[in-house]
Formats: structure tokens, sequence, C-alpha cells
């Protein structure tokens, strides 16, 4: 049975605000929810371990969301992240970071699953993201030297929804900026469209509309 890793954030608030945070439920249930769907495995992991912080659980009209909330298993897992110091990534055939704004303020300054994800990648597994999760992409190095996005066609969270979703002052950095960066080319469409962007084994998508789609790529790629 193919595995996917999920790595997700341990900080449970929005930036530096009190205000409750960590992954966005709907991005990473949805996303899971394919994957089951498709017969492929999943585990979810944090740097720290332990239960991870999650919000977005009280999304009204969303079935997925709250049937796989409702999922003993799938609650047990986001209960008992796996430390990242006991990953094994050999034991994965794809990485995927749902978004949330928790991980502006770990996993996108994190080595130990950066180091992790530029192995898998190297190894040529598939990195996959959504929304906010390309941000972990940021510390990516390749054995080459090069940035993992240095050649990449990459799409996240737009400067345009940060103003819609009212988050724009209190996120630790813009993350389209930082991509438009470091990437080869960022894209996007209208704020709040679902948009999946694969170039070569690299899948992202731009915001939590769009993290069905990012899971339907990762299992279209799985299956080659």
């Amino acid at each position: 049975m193919k595995k996917v890793l999920i790595p997700v954030t341990n900080h449970a608030t929005l930036g530096e605000t009190d205000q409750a945070n960590g992954t966005f439920a709907p991005e990473l249930t949805h996303a899971v929810h394919v994957l089951k769907e498709a017969g492929i495995d999943y585990e979810i992991a944090s740097i720290k371990g332990g239960k991870a912080p999650i919000y977005g659980q009280d999304i009204e009209g969303d079935d997925v969301n709250d049937s796989m909330l409702a999922d003993e298993d799938f609650q047990n897992r986001v209960n008992n992240t796996i430390p990242v110091s006991q990953v094994n990534i050999a034991d994965y055939d794809a990485v995927f970071y749902p978004g949330g704004f928790g991980l502006l303020s770990d996993l996108a300054t994190n080595d130990d699953f950066a180091k992790l994800s530029a192995e898998h990648y190297d190894n040529g597994g598939i990195l996959a993201a959504v929304c906010h999760g390309p941000a972990a992409f940021l510390p990516i190095n390749l054995s080459n030297g090069e940035s993992l996005l240095a050649t990449k066609s990459v799409t996240g969270f737009t400067r345009e929804e940060e103003i819609d979703y009212g988050t724009i002052n209190d996120v630790p950095f813009l993350m389209e900026e930082a991509l438009t960066r470091k990437a080869a080319r960022f894209n996007k469409v209208q704020p709040w469209g679902s948009f999946v962007i694969e170039d070569d084994r690299v899948i992202t998508g731009q915001n939590p509309a769009s993290a069905h789609a990012v899971g339907e790529a990762i299992v279209k790629q799985l299956a080659k």
C-alpha cells in the first residue's frame, strides 16, 4: 500500500496573536478523504509530535470535513502525531503539507522536515502542499545545492486572499511574496477558486478550495 507523510504544525495561534489556529481542518480532511478513497495510507507527523492544533472544524455544509473529523482513526492520528525525530522518510511515497497559518511560525523555517523532504524528492518522491502549506518548501535545499523552488512553478494563498480573510496584518510574513522571491514562478487565479499546479513532482494548490484537487493530483502521480 502506498503511504503519504503529512507534516502538520505545532503552532497553535495565528502568528504572535492569541487567535486559535494551527492546521486548517478542511485542507487536511479533504486531501485525506481523497487518499483514503484511493486506498492510500497516511501518517501525520509534526516537529514535536503529540496532539496537533486544528481549527476550522465548524465549516457549515462541509460534509467531508464533518465525516473525517468524526472518524475515530483520523482523530487518533491527529492527537498522536509522530515527532520528526522518529520519521523514516524511506517509508513514504509522497509528502503533503496542508495549510493553516500555524506552519508559517514553525514548518516554514524547520530544517528537520526540510532535510527529510529534500531527501524524499532527491530519491524520486512527490512533494505536495496547499494554501499556506507551500511555505514549508521555503527551507528545502536539494542535494545539488539548489533550493527546491529555484526551478519550480508554484501557487499558494495569495495577498488578495489574506486581505479578504482579514489576516494580512497578523501573518508572520506574506507567503505570496516569499514564494515569488524564491520560486521560478508564482501563479494565481481569482481569490478562492480551486487552482492546482503540477511542476514535475511538486504539487501546489492555491487555497482551501484546492485541497480536494491536490489530493487527486497526489493520487494520480502515485499511480504512475
